[in-house]
């Protein structure tokens, strides 16, 4: 971690961390308020892309899973110099975080953008996007709420497709069955910018929890 982590980590993590260990969370509690549409997005790596939504939307309240420290670090760098307080943040895996922290029918939107492709064929069956995790997310999803996948792997993304478009409970919001274009709610990181530059597609996919 940079110095500029850490002391955010120490300043900021007591107020806005949570922790794994602690079960199942009360969200209204967690967030001070009632009725706020909460979105949870697992990975966020530097946590740019989080940090402006939970900026531009004071009205959503958003939870960040990350396990990498420096990343952590730098989103509680970022969300106390806005002053935001509609952010809180798990350092942990995130598929642990949504079996034991949070509630079913809890959730208005998952985000899941850039994951590790695990791009060599061997190592697919690594990749997060699995039927198994379709039907968790189903249950943390309200009825009407949104799974947002973004990568920059064509073949994630038809990896991605196949399993969703297969997943019972969900539709799938592209009208031709595949992907949908970047939606303006989903900020363009420095991360995908370079990868725009070095020539890579990005593949944006939405789908709903309809059941």
């Amino acid at each position: 971690m940079t110095t500029g982590q850490e002391t955010a980590m120490e300043t900021y993590w007591p107020r806005l961390g949570l922790v794994a260990g602690d079960g199942l969370q009360d969200l209204a509690r967690v967030f001070g308020r009632e009725g706020a549409d909460t979105v949870l997005e697992i990975g966020f790596g530097m946590g740019h892309s989080l940090a402006e939504q939970a900026r531009v939307h004071p009205e959503r309240d958003y939870i960040g899973i990350e396990v990498h420290g420096p990343g952590v670090g730098a989103l509680l760098m970022a969300v106390g110099k806005e002053g935001l307080t509609n952010v809180r943040v798990f350092q942990h895996d995130g598929v642990e975080v949504l079996e034991q922290c949070i509630p079913d029918g809890s959730l208005a939107m998952v985000q899941l953008f850039f994951p590790d492709p695990w791009h060599k064929k061997r190592h697919h069956k690594r990749r997060i996007v699995q039927p198994e995790f379709a039907e968790l997310l189903r249950r943390k999803l309200k009825i009407g709420g949104v799974f947002h996948m973004a990568t920059d792997w064509e073949n994630y993304a038809e990896h991605m497709r196949d399993v969703m478009n297969t997943a019972p409970g969900y539709k799938n919001l592209s009208a031709s069955g595949d992907y949908v274009p970047r939606p303006e709610s989903r900020p363009v990181t420095k991360f995908e910018r370079r990868g725009t530059r070095l020539g890579h597609g990005n593949w944006d996919l939405m789908f709903q929890r309809i059941a």
